[in-house]
């Protein structure tokens, strides 16, 4: 009974491991005040702005610019008592300079209040008080980023603002007519095109309450109703943990999007399961981080991504959701595929049944923790009410569901940690979304985004596979150290476009750059979430990010095949199309899975895995003549290895020792 309460209980994040957090996610390097009055200023700010938003979500917001500059405001009041300036700074004092640097913040936002009118009549026209906090807020948004993003977002702005003001002197086709110091000023803070852009809109919007959202799910106990649930679920299956991994971090991974911090927290209790029934450091630490990143190309959250997908396009978040199902479900299942063939090859099993919770047991302790998210799921696709409100009243159906049962249910002080706990969760977005508004401010200003698209256009020569391969390369380069979602508003701005060019529906361009930019996380040499999973695992990092990227094959590759071919985003498809796609589609990640893997009832020899790994590309791309190619080169490769697997005694089950 005691080793069955070790397994299940909720992880616990070790000193070590919050060491690799902190090494890999400069957000998690927070000060924790000795000073309780300080601490206490902190708490009381954090729950104001969490309140604050969700007072608006129901009685409506300011006027835009007066809106957007207080959630800035705030955000960056936090940040800089928050988060110290340098690694080796006090993280239990608070120096005189950053608060003055609060104030400072604060006055962005005072000012915008007070003279309102006269900036709206100025119309472009900055006085010296304009300009002069304009420089403040610019100054304090790079240093806010570089402090909780680390050095890439400022120094893309940095490398922005000299763009927009020395492009004159550049030759060729980035050449721009030259914009000065206070016209780029003035542009980033007296519009919502600059810093108070689209993405700061989204930001003081729908992420912050989703955020929220989620913060009262952790606290209400979901992150262990998902782990229990997985474990009950696909533990005791072969490779169990690997598969217990993938299922709680992909739940998780939707709804917080923050792929190092899931990596670690939900790491620090899969990868130890999964390297004590035998999958080796690097293989298991690649599981989770892959199975992380995925999490924010998963339905229905995303991890905010499909509500700024949805602002940027102007369509419906429905139809976001609905385009990105499939392709995230074949993401998954190519992963789970090579995770169980893994563990045939090398004979393991999964935790013995004795050891793990029942389905009914985890349902009747927490399963009514599901209902505020069937209830967001109604309010979204059939209420017609607007995303905020609906946010708002999952978080109020969120509280009163946890009631239910003394496990789940939350006093006021813990209604008041996850108040306090959201808004601390939504800095580090909303500080990214100011800073890329500097970035995406300057290629407005300039048409960087067009000037890019034609060059990555010219470069393809006109070809579609040359141009998205090129898009992929510019996506990933882009992604490299950032954030999930300003990697999405950069690439959307600026190689999306190029897609867009050559006919291809916006949405599924922005689909297509948004997995490639997020896919930076495991792809070397710069693989942030491969690199913390190897941190927990005691694994090789560059190895780690390399067998991450094998694990995500099947995203490397659908990406490619949903732009040849809109049908496996299911729009426009009738129900029979659209059961043949998920047929064909599933038959072809399971095929590409065993040709990655190098094994289907026995090995695989190097030229029947690339014959394989060819006739899954053209089961994954629906088309009659491809669908028969590809059925006789599957057929074949399985009767092979079938016969091979029999010969060599692998089709009977192995007597293995539980795990």
């Amino acid at each position: 009974m005691e080793k069955k309460k070790q397994i299940i209980d909720e992880p616990q994040i070790t000193e070590n491991q919050q060491g690799v957090l902190e090494k890999y996610s400069a957000e998690s390097r927070y000060r924790i005040f000795s000073n309780k009055t300080i601490a206490i200023i902190v708490t009381i700010l954090a729950i104001s702005l969490s309140l604050y938003h969700m007072y608006t979500s129901y009685f409506g917001t300011p006027v835009t610019l007066q809106h957007r500059s207080l959630h800035v405001a705030v955000i960056l009041g936090l940040v800089f008592l928050l988060y110290p300036p340098f690694k080796k700074a006090s993280r239990t004092k608070l120096p005189w300079y950053d608060m003055l640097f609060v104030l400072m913040a604060f006055s962005t936002s005072v000012y915008i209040f007070i003279d309102y009118l006269g900036i709206v009549n100025r119309g472009g026209m900055p006085n010296t008080y304009d300009l002069v906090f304009g420089v403040i807020l610019v100054l304090l948004v790079l240093e806010a980023a570089r402090r909780v993003t680390g050095w890439g977002l400022p120094t893309l702005g940095i490398l922005f603002i000299l763009y927009g003001l020395f492009g004159r002197e550049m030759s060729g086709i980035f050449r721009h007519r030259g914009y000065t110091w206070d016209e780029i000023v003035n542009f980033m803070y007296v519009t919502t095109e600059g810093v108070y852009g689209t993405a700061v809109g989204v930001s003081a919007t729908y992420i912050f309450l989703f955020i929220l959202f989620g913060a009262f799910l952790s606290k209400s106990g979901m992150g262990q109703f998902f782990n229990d649930m997985a474990l009950a679920i696909a533990g005791q299956t072969r490779g169990g943990p690997a598969k217990v991994s993938v299922i709680a971090s992909g739940f998780l991974g939707s709804i917080n999007g923050a792929a190092v911090a899931n990596v670690v927290t939900t790491g620090s209790f899969t990868i130890p399961l999964m390297k004590k029934i035998g999958y080796s450091r690097n293989f298991a630490g690649a599981v989770e981080s892959a199975a992380s990143v995925g999490g924010q190309i998963l339905p229905p959250i995303m991890g905010a991504a499909a509500f700024i997908m949805a602002e940027m396009l102007g369509i419906p978040y429905s139809q976001i959701v609905l385009a990105a199902l499939l392709p995230a479900l074949l993401f998954y299942l190519g992963i789970i595929v090579q995770i169980h063939l893994r563990a045939t090859k090398q004979g393991l099993k999964g935790i013995s049944r004795e050891n793990l919770p029942r389905v009914y047991e985890v349902l009747k302790e927490r399963g009514h923790l599901l209902i505020p998210l069937v209830f967001l799921l109604y309010m979204l696709f059939m209420s017609g009410r607007t995303i905020i409100y609906s946010a708002l009243l999952t978080i109020i159906v969120t509280i009163i569901v946890a009631m239910v049962r003394k496990t789940t249910r939350m006093s006021l002080r813990d209604i008041l940690d996850a108040l306090e706990q959201g808004a601390r969760m939504a800095v580090s977005v909303a500080v990214a979304c100011a800073s890329v508004g500097i970035v995406v401010g300057v290629a407005t200003m300039t048409g960087f985004g067009l000037k890019l698209a034609n060059g990555i256009v010219t470069l393809g020569g006109e070809s579609l596979f040359l141009t998205l391969v090129f898009t992929m390369i510019a996506c990933i380069v882009l992604g490299m150290g950032l954030p999930s979602i300003p990697t999405y508003i950069i690439t959307a701005t600026m190689a999306a476009p190029a897609l867009v060019t050559l006919g291809i529906e916006p949405l599924v361009a922005h689909l297509f750059v948004f997995y490639f930019g997020l896919f930076a996380n495991i792809t070397p040499p710069v693989a942030l979430a491969a690199f913390a999973a190897a941190g927990v695992s005691g694994g090789n990092q560059m190895r780690t990010g390399f067998v991450s990227m094998k694990l995500a094959i099947a995203g490397f590759i659908v990406p490619y095949m949903f732009v040849y071919n809109n049908s496996l985003l299911l729009l426009d498809t009738s129900f029979v199309d659209g059961t043949l796609v998920v047929i064909t589609a599933v038959a072809g990640v399971i095929m590409l899975g065993a040709a990655a893997e190098g094994y289907l009832f026995a090995s695989i020899n190097p030229i029947v895995r690339i014959v394989l790994f060819g006739g899954a590309l053209l089961f994954m791309n629906p088309n009659l003549i491809q669908d028969i190619i590809g059925v006789t080169i599957i057929a074949f490769v399985w009767f092979v290895q079938w016969q091979k697997g029999k010969k060599q005694g692998n089709i009977e089950p192995k007597q293995v020792q539980q795990a």
